[in-house]
C-alpha cells in the first residue's frame, strides 16, 4: 500500500513536494487511519511558519530538513492491532497532510483516545487527542466541513476572549484585530460579540477584503491596513493574526500608550513578518508584543472548569458563531494530495479568497 505525503522545506515554507513511499507493517497496539478529509486554512500556514519554535514539525516526522504540516480533519480506521479500536470506525483530530497516519491509541474511552507514540509526548496534549465520532457530542455529519474549517480556529478565538476577559481586557475599550478576514479572527470577533459586547471590535484587512469582512457582521468597524492612522485613540488591545511587522509597528506607533496589550497569534502575511519573525522585539512604543500559545491556555481553561463545564461554555459560543457565519463562506472540496499541496502554496502566497473554505479529500 502506498503512503503519500506533502513534504515542506522547513527553511523555505513555499517549497512543498508530493512524496510517495511504501507503508510499513503496522506496529503492535497501533491503528492505521486512512485520511478522509481535512481543511487547509491560514492556521496551517502559521503551523509551518513557527514550526520549530512550537514543535509543530515534530508531530509527523519527515526526512531531515523537511516537515509535514499538520491539519485538522477526519480519518477512518482501516487496520488495527489495538483490541479497543475497531476497523471501520471514524475519528476527528490532528492529521498530517498525507494519505494515512499510524497512531498508538492510549487513554481510550467511549468518546476518544490519545496518540501515546513517544515522539508526540513532548508536545501539548491538546493535539494528541482523537474524537471517536460514533460517541462524539460535537459531531454533526452535516457540519463536518464547518468543523474542520472553523473548529480549531474558533476555539483559539474563544480562549483569547477568555484570557482577555480574565484580565478585564487590560482596561481597553476596543480590540484591534489584524487579518480580520481570517477564520481565527472571525472566531474571536464572534466570541467577543457574545461574551464581551462592551468592547468595540475593529477589524483591519486588505482593501480587497473590506467588503467581505463587513458582510460578516462580526465587527463594529472595518478598516483597510492603510487606514490605521484614522483609528480612534480609545484605550485598545491589538490581536495580531497577520504577523506583518510593519503593520504591527504602525499600530504601536499610532496608539502608543493608549495600547494596553499586544497579542501575537498568527502569521498569515508570512512574507512581511520581518527579521526575527513573530518573536522579534523591535523596541516598539507601548506594550511589548507577547506570543499567545493557545494550547497552554486551553490546558489551564479545562483545569479550571473541567471537561463538562468547559465544553458547554465552548459549545454555547460555537453555535452562536455558526449562526453568524452561515453562508458567508463557500465550502469548496478538492480531491487528491496534489490539490492540498497547491492550496497550501496558494495560501503561503496569500492568494486564497477568504470567502472560501477549502476541504481536501485525499
Amino acid at each position: 500500500m502506498i503512503l503519500s505525503q506533502v513534504h515542506v522545506k522547513k527553511a523555505e515554507v513555499s517549497d512543498a513536494q508530493l512524496v510517495e513511499t511504501e507503508l510499513s507493517e503496522l506496529a503492535d497496539g497501533a491503528a492505521r487511519l486512512e485520511i478522509e478529509s481535512f481543511s487547509v486554512t491560514a492556521n496551517n500556514i502559521t503551523y509551518a511558519v513557527v514550526g520549530d519554535g512550537f514543535g509543530y514539525w515534530n508531530f509527523f516526522p519527515a526526512p531531515e530538513g523537511s516537515g509535514i504540516v499538520p491539519m485538522w480533519g477526519h480519518g477512518k480506521v482501516i487496520e488495527s492491532n489495538c483490541a479497543d479500536i475497531a476497523v471501520g470506525e471514524r475519528v476527528y483530530g490532528y492529521l498530517p497532510m498525507a494519505s494515512h497516519l499510524d497512531v498508538l491509541p492510549g487513554k481510550i474511552s467511549e468518546h476518544g483516545f490519545t496518540d501515546i507514540a513517544d515522539h508526540r509526548q513532548p508536545m501539548s496534549p491538546v493535539y494528541n487527542q482523537y474524537s471517536r465520532l460514533a460517541a462524539d457530542p460535537e459531531h454533526d455529519a452535516s457540519k463536518e466541513a464547518e468543523r474542520m474549517i472553523y473548529g480549531p480556529l474558533f476555539k483559539t478565538g474563544f480562549v483569547i476572549d477568555y484570557f482577555m476577559r480574565n484580565n478585564e481586557w487590560f482596561g481597553a475599550e476596543q480590540v484591534i484585530l489584524t487579518s480580520a478576514s481570517s477564520k481565527t479572527a472571525m472566531g474571536l470577533a464572534s466570541v467577543a460579540q457574545q461574551n464581551s459586547p462592551n468592547v468595540k471590535r475593529v477589524g483591519l484587512t486588505s482593501p480587497g477584503n473590506v467588503e467581505f469582512v463587513e458582510s460578516t457582521g462580526l465587527y463594529d468597524k472595518v478598516c483597510s491596513y492603510d487606514e490605521v492612522a484614522m483609528l480612534s485613540l480609545l484605550p485598545a488591545v491589538v490581536v495580531d493574526f497577520a504577523g506583518n511587522a510593519a503593520l504591527l509597528a504602525k499600530i504601536h506607533e499610532h496608539f502608543s500608550d493608549a495600547l494596553k496589550y499586544s497579542c501575537l497569534v498568527g502569521a498569515t502575511h508570512i512574507e512581511e513578518r520581518g527579521e526575527g519573525g513573530m518573536r522579534a522585539d523591535r523596541g516598539l512604543p507601548g506594550p511589548k508584543p507577547t506570543l499567545f500559545f493557545a494550547p497552554d491556555h486551553f490546558v489551564s481553561f479545562f483545569k479550571e472548569h473541567g471537561p463538562a463545564e468547559g465544553g458547554a461554555m465552548i459549545a454555547k459560543t460555537w453555535h452562536g458563531f455558526l449562526g453568524s457565519v452561515d453562508g458567508s463562506v463557500k465550502i469548496e472540496k478538492h480531491s487528491g494530495l496534489e490539490a492540498a499541496r497547491t492550496t497550501y502554496l496558494e495560501m503561503v502566497g496569500g492568494h486564497v479568497d477568504p470567502a472560501k473554505g477549502i476541504v481536501i479529500e485525499p
